[in-house]
């Protein structure tokens, strides 16, 4: 009975969040915020159809490009600044000022010089996406266990032997942190980056709903784009709990002592 547990903790929020929106609008129609059944009745009109092509595909195309090249990006740069002292501490006054600047000013200036395209679009999200995942990895790098380092260099364990069974383990708890965070960030980064410059995607059709006074059909974009977060977290969630099993047993014996 497990599985009913969790999926009534899943479900029961939403549902009764719903139940309250229906209550608080039946029989007072409001222009800015539909009623339910209208709004799945839009939402079925507007999404189910010549949209996921136009609209959601390249929206969720550039968002996956953008966060998997930033977790490529961040973890091999983390690794690198994380394993040499000098370089760590030569770069990390450097990066913590490029972490303060917030990514949607980069927007024009990416314009500028790369044009309104989809490559634009990415180094956006790769742009705010990098830094969790790096400094989360240097973090990780920096924390490993002396006595386990040590143990290491003892053998003569060096090299990529050295990062694939020691620095890589004890990293990653770290590392999928920073992960969880780029996931949303690149959502975030994603519509910021379609409202500012472009002809397709949902952040531009949220836009030129709300300024053709679509109500129903912006409040569905919404509606998308929340949908696509859940899942990114579900699917996150599920990598989470299959790379990081052994930390999970290791937590789990640790509390139960």
């Amino acid at each position: 009975m497990n599985w009913a547990k969790s999926f009534g903790y899943v479900v029961g929020l939403p549902l009764l969040l719903v139940l309250i929106w229906w209550a608080t609008t039946m029989g007072r129609p409001n222009f800015f915020f539909p009623a339910p059944a209208l709004l799945m009745d839009t939402f079925g009109d507007v999404w189910f159809g010549e949209r996921i092509i136009t609209d959601v595909m390249p929206s969720l195309g550039r968002l996956l490009t953008g966060v998997i090249a930033a977790i490529g990006i961040g973890v091999t740069t983390g690794l690198l600044i994380g394993s040499v002292k000098w370089l760590r501490a030569l770069l990390e006054p450097t990066l913590e000022f490029f972490r303060a600047v917030p990514p949607p000013v980069l927007v024009p200036v990416l314009m500028l010089l790369m044009g309104i395209t989809d490559s634009m679009k990415v180094v956006v999200i790769i742009s705010g996406c990098i830094w969790p995942v790096l400094l989360n990895t240097i973090e990780g790098v920096r924390a490993v266990d002396g006595v386990l380092s040590d143990s290491s260099r003892t053998y003569g364990i060096a090299g990529w032997a050295r990062i694939r069974y020691l620095v890589l383990p004890s990293a990653s708890p770290q590392i999928m942190a920073g992960i969880r965070q780029c996931l949303s960030i690149g959502l975030i980064l994603m519509v910021i980056s379609e409202m500012f410059a472009s002809s397709s995607g949902l952040g531009f059709t949220i836009v030129q709903f709300q300024r053709s006074f679509a109500i129903p059909e912006m409040w569905s974009g919404i509606i998308v784009l929340g949908l696509i977060g859940v899942a990114l977290s579900f699917i996150f969630q599920w990598t989470e709990r299959r790379v990081l099993r052994w930390y999970h047993g290791q937590k789990e014996v640790e509390n139960a002592g």
